[in-house]
Parts: structure tokens; sequence; C-alpha cells
């Protein structure tokens, strides 16, 4: 089995609050070989409640990749960090690890759904997007937010940095 490219969106209203998010994150999964711009996140009002509002999302590609059994055990380590970073049982980063390979990608959820499959340890996977024809698409239930062009593109990027390490790696 390949081992996949570990990518992780943190959601936060609070800018300054993500430096210290990234070094947890450099500390647990290693160095980050890439990061997505900033990008609004506007198509659901579900967070605004515990965490305010604008929200915004950036995204991490790790160096290092990682097994795809290991999905489950890497949203419990993020699960442990979202609470490490509340305050009073109200969360000020939501932190989503996906694993990205050359034909999908996927995130982790602890929401029960009739698309996503159980991965063990209450943790869901979510097939967000799959790779066709040469693009990332998305399918009916994809998050919104990872429809939109800018993430599309990031994730696309990521993608070719995934497939470069593994012709190099596995180069006959």
């Amino acid at each position: 089995m390949l081992p996949a490219k570990l990518v992780i969106g943190v959601l936060t209203e609070e800018s300054g609050l993500l430096r210290h998010v990234a070094s947890a994150l450099v500390d647990r999964f290693g160095p980050v070989d890439m990061v997505s711009p900033w990008m609004p996140f506007s198509s659901t009002s579900y967070y605004k409640a515990e965490m305010g509002e604008p929200l915004f999302r950036r995204v991490f590609s790790f160096a290092r990749p990682v097994g795809q059994d290991a999905l489950a055990e890497i949203k419990g380590l993020t699960n442990a960090l979202e609470d490490d970073f509340s305050i009073h049982a109200r969360r000020r980063v939501n932190i989503d690890p996906g694993l990205l390979l050359n034909a999908r990608f996927l995130l982790a959820t602890a929401k029960d759904h009739a698309h996503r499959v159980c991965i063990g340890k209450g943790i869901y996977a979510d097939l967000t997007l799959v790779y066709r024809a040469g693009a990332f698409r998305p399918l009916p239930w994809t998050f919104p937010d990872y429809t939109e062009p800018l993430m599309i593109d990031f994730l696309t990027d990521v993608r070719r940095r995934y497939d470069a390490l593994l012709h190099h790696t596995f180069k006959e």
C-alpha cells in the first residue's frame, strides 16, 4: 500500500493563533512542505456560535508521507490539539486532517453519515474529492469550501509534489 500525503486544514477566526497551531502540528507530524494562502470560510454558519466570525482556513501539506491506515490516529491527535487551544470548552481552531493520494483526497471526521466509512476510534473517512480526467472533482457531498478553485488549485499542487515524490522513491 502506497503512503499518503498528509494535508491538514486549520480553521480559525484568530490569525495570530495559527503560528502556535502550526508549531504544534510540526512537532507531531514533521516539517511542512507547502502552505496555502488564507481562504475565507463562509459556506456555512456551523462554527459561528462557537468560534466567531469571520473564519478563515489555511492548509498545510507535510513533507513526510504517512500510512493510509494512520488517519484515525492522526484525527485523534488533532482533536486533542483542538482541546489544547480551547478556552472554557470553546474551540478556537478546527483542525481537519486528510490524506491525499493520486486518485483521491479523504478527510477525517467524527461525524457519521451514509457516505462515510468508519476507520476506527470513532473516526470516519470522508471521500471528499476524486481525481478524474486530469483534475480533482467534487462529489455530491463534498464540503463546499473544498469545491472552491483556490482549494482545488492548492490540492492539485500538493498532488504534483506527491506524484514527484512517488516517482523519485519508486522509480524502476
